[in-house]
């Protein structure tokens, strides 16, 4: 009870955004009939946009471009980062070691934002650039965590044992230095989905990435800021949605791995 009591606001958070990104299209009505610009009330939940355009409906629309996208691009990340991690801290051979590291030490120096805009300004609105782009824009950091985390983990009397045993590289790499690695990747996991999440969400609110009339959480806070103090509602409920989903995976990470591996307690220390 007391383990359920504690997942309830983090799992919560999570949750309501994470629904609405994924079944709210199967609600969201087909009528694109619009009324008043930015107006409260009429028969609508939280009134209008600055088309006049339901808010309510958009929100349904507009969170699965997002959510997806981040998702995706924060798997992809992994699926290239981890690999390479893996055989930068386990290779013996620093040649290879520079080949692999001083190019992501390249993309490191440009600041995210920049690259972001310089390559999804170039290549086609599409769903698949995007994820392409955050992906990479994540994969020097990745890289870098992995192979300090093999970097440490191939350096354990454990592993030398294995060597000594006659186990191939592949077989300690995969069955040990791997496995012992996701605590570290699955406490960066949440931090980088969040980061993905911002990079996904500052194309959408600048207008790169995707359809100008698209439906997306990030681009209704853009298109409606102007009438912030006119018709809040669609400004501040796709915002929010957008700060509860970040704030609620750190928390829902942070919580299961402080289960999976508590703290000592001072009494235990002593």
């Amino acid at each position: 009870m007391k383990t359920f009591r504690s997942y309830a606001i983090p799992g919560s958070l999570v949750a309501i955004p994470l629904l609405l990104a994924l079944f709210g299209p199967l609600f969201a009505s087909a009528d694109t009939t619009k009324d008043v610009a930015f107006s409260l009330g009429g028969g609508h939940w939280f009134g209008t946009d600055f088309v006049g355009r339901d808010v309510w409906n958009e929100v349904l629309q507009g969170g699965r471009s997002l959510v997806l996208v981040a998702a995706v691009a924060t798997v992809c990340t992994y699926l290239v980062a981890v690999p390479l991690g893996l055989i930068a801290g386990m290779t013996h051979n620093r040649a290879l070691d520079e080949v692999l590291m001083r190019p992501l030490d390249l993309l490191l120096a440009v600041p995210s934002m920049l690259m972001l805009l310089l390559l999804v300004s170039i290549a086609p609105q599409a769903p698949w650039v995007l994820i392409a782009v955050v992906a990479l824009i994540n994969l020097p950091d990745v890289v870098r965590i992995s192979r300090a985390a093999a970097l440490s983990l191939s350096a354990r009397p454990a592993v030398e044992a294995m060597r000594l045993q006659g186990e191939s590289r592949i077989r300690i790499g995969l069955g040990y230095v791997a496995r012992s690695m996701r605590r570290t990747l699955a406490a960066d996991l949440g931090t980088r989905f969040t980061g993905a999440t911002y990079l996904v969400a500052s194309a959408s609110f600048l207008g790169v990435g995707i359809s100008p009339q698209a439906s997306d959480w990030a681009a209704m806070v853009d298109r409606n800021r102007v009438g912030l103090f006119v018709q809040p509602w669609a400004v501040v409920v796709p915002a929010l949605l957008i700060v509860m989903l970040a704030v609620g995976v750190n928390l829902t990470f942070d919580r299961l791995l402080r289960d999976r591996h508590p703290q000592p307690t001072f009494q235990e220390t002593r």
